[in-house]
């Protein structure tokens, strides 16, 4: 008999026993039942499988944990080896992921309840309809300043960027082709983020193709410099007070896209304030940047770009990375407990480069907060460093990101519109062997998101298990939302509609991820603590088992009434807790003829409860 309860859409494909646990395989996930507890784990979150001491399997997940199984016999043992490593190879084609199983079976169950299937499978239309709602709510200038480009319109530009892209009214589409042709992967300087006090805003783009031979784009360095001048002209609500005469929304008539650039800097972009001076910030050192020219690429030039700084900020690339978390999880994974930890933890340089991550982001915030300057931000192909830096810098600066709602725009529009390779970087894209390719990056800025939670407790609306449950998810491949490399495939798949959407899980009508402690209302910029001293483990994720706080329920509770879903979640996680005992009056509680009988949460209230009742009388 199947030892728990089947998802929707699950098929159980194998049962049996490793001496005293149950193993069951289906297509969804790996379930290991023993006497006093259970481990269950998505296939696609299993990294490898391998055979140790002959009769011990060592299961190694994507998320960190570290599995162990002890077979009877060295044949049994290589049976498992051989269904587990079929279990978790890479997907022939897309639909080999549970994730379309599961949103077929709710299609079933909701086709005549269109209302109820939208609910449970759809995001909300602060997802759906992020980018316009997005550029009312910064206060972007459209009429005179900023234009929206349909340059991307089916992807015919660049594959991973949006299909509609934020520039300067007065830069025309031909001059975009002639940008795209100078970013590495065609992936062009656009703004992404507008700060409503004083104007400036965020850009981001990929490194621009500079190689040994020096080359130029006459067309990038405008569009660069173009930016920092459209801020001037857009001044937010802190600087509209004094505007400068031409400034503001009485600049220059919106241009006609088609037109020349020369007939459409109009007297608007001359007659402005002098604009700030833009921030490059570049992710990676100089030294990688400048070793990038052998490849095609390179760093841009000061003397080029007039009223630029070009700063780098040294972050590893993805290969660090992906070396760094596995020396934390074997850290983690260690047994027993090592005695040299903290030197151990020091080794694996992980929390080294989440205080570098922080520090380029805060150096972002400061630029746009404080000095009111514009910044583009790029590493190599601007997918990987560079939403880290983006999107962690709009949470500093944005508490709109703080708010479940708003988070889940950010992740959307930073991370899947602009192409992670969520993909490559999980390891659950098909026909893709490419160890090398995989690297957890958003599980890495997770990390970073709940240092900052950590340091600012009272200004997130989501809690820590909402954060938990997103780096579960981001490997399950039980919802569609991460699957594929950019948006543009996850349309040409259809992904979207065949598939249900992580945010009808972690929606902010779920009370269990919310914040108790949250403050709304909260304009407060954040300026965290970078120092590696200042950093935690995140306990939750790398080290489950000594982790203090319950977290959510398995994923099937999504579609639980609302009302029975709460209360069976708080009587689970009640359960965990240690049974104190509460008393209304402490005077009858301290009364000889009414004993203790439960352990008190103070052991030594018990000899002291007769000075307490003398003390109140």
């Amino acid at each position: 008999q199947v030892p728990f309860t089947v998802l929707q859409g699950e098929g159980v494909e194998y049962l049996g026993h490793a001496n005293d646990a149950v193993i069951a395989i289906s297509n969804y996930r790996l379930h290991i039942k023993f006497k006093d507890s259970v481990i269950n784990v998505p296939l696609r979150m299993m990294e490898s499988v391998e055979c140790r001491d002959m009769f011990q399997l060592h299961i190694v997940c994507k998320d960190s944990k570290v599995i162990r199984c002890h077979f009877s016999t060295f044949k049994q043992c290589q049976e498992w080896l051989k269904r587990l490593t079929r279990a978790i190879a890479r997907p022939a084609k897309p639909e080999d992921l549970f994730a379309f199983a599961y949103h077929a079976w709710c299609l079933g169950v909701c086709v005549d309840e269109e209302d109820q299937h939208a609910h449970l499978c759809r995001p909300g239309d602060h997802v759906k309809y992020r980018f316009e709602m997005e550029l009312v709510r910064m206060g972007f200038d459209l009429q005179n300043v900023w234009r929206v480009s349909d340059i991307n319109n089916n992807y015919k530009l660049c594959s991973s960027y949006p299909q509609k892209l934020l520039v300067p009214v007065w830069i025309t589409d031909k001059e975009l082709e002639n940008v795209a042709s100078f970013r590495s992967w065609k992936r062009i300087p656009v703004v992404v983020y507008r700060h409503m006090r004083n104007g400036a805003v965020i850009a981001r783009c990929s490194q621009p193709e500079i190689s040994w031979w020096g080359w130029r784009n006459a067309d990038d360095e405008y569009l660069v410099t173009s930016i920092a001048k459209a801020c001037a002209l857009n001044p937010g609500a802190k600087a509209g007070g004094a505007a400068q005469p031409g400034g503001g929304s009485d600049g220059s008539e919106p241009c006609d896209a088609d037109f020349d650039s020369s007939l459409t800097a109009c007297s608007g972009v001359e007659n402005a304030g002098t604009p700030q001076k833009l921030l490059i910030l570049d992710a990676r050192s100089y030294t990688a940047a400048v070793a990038n020219r052998a490849k095609g690429g390179g760093c841009e030039c000061e003397e080029y770009y007039p009223n630029c700084e070009v700063v780098f900020m040294g972050m590893a690339n993805i290969h660090s990375i992906r070396n760094s978390f596995q020396y934390l999880r074997a850290v983690c994974s260690q047994v027993p407990d090592p005695s040299n930890w903290l030197s151990a933890l020091e080794s694996t340089k992980w929390l080294q480069h989440l205080s570098v991550m922080l520090k380029a982001a805060v150096l972002v915030a400061n630029a746009v907060d404080r000095e009111g300057r514009p910044v583009l931000v790029h590493c190599s192909d601007g997918w990987d460093r560079t939403p880290q830096i983006v999107a962690l810098a709009k949470i500093l600066l944005d508490p709109y990101y703080r708010t479940m709602e708003g988070f889940q725009v950010l992740v959307e529009s930073d991370w899947l519109d602009f192409g992670h390779k969520f993909g490559d970087r999980c390891g659950h894209q098909e026909k893709v062997e490419d160890q090398n390719e995989q690297c957890p990056v958003f599980l890495q800025w997770l990390d970073a998101v709940h240092q900052l939670l950590k340091q600012f407790p009272c200004l997130f609306e989501f809690n820590e298990a909402f954060l938990v449950k997103l780096v579960q998810h981001t490997y399950s491949c039980l919802y569609g939302t991460f699957l594929g490399n950019s948006p543009c495939e996850r349309e040409m798949h259809n992904i979207y509609k065949r598939t249900c959407s992580v945010w009808s899980l972690l929606r902010a009508g779920n009370k269990n991820f919310h914040n108790l402690l949250y403050m709304p209302g909260s304009e407060q910029v954040l300026h965290p603590v970078c120092h590696v001293r200042a950093l935690h483990v995140w306990t939750a994720v790398y080290l489950p088992a000594s982790s203090p706080h319950p977290l959510g329920q398995e994923e099937m509770d999504i579609y639980l009434p609302p009302g029975s879903q709460s209360q069976e979640f708080s009587g689970r996680c009640l359960d965990r807790l240690p049974k104190t005992r509460s008393m209304d009056d402490l005077l009858s509680a301290c009364d000889s003829s009414s004993p203790l009988t439960r352990t008190s949460s103070d052991p030594n209230l018990n000899n002291h409860c007769q000075d307490v009742r003398m003390g109140l009388e």
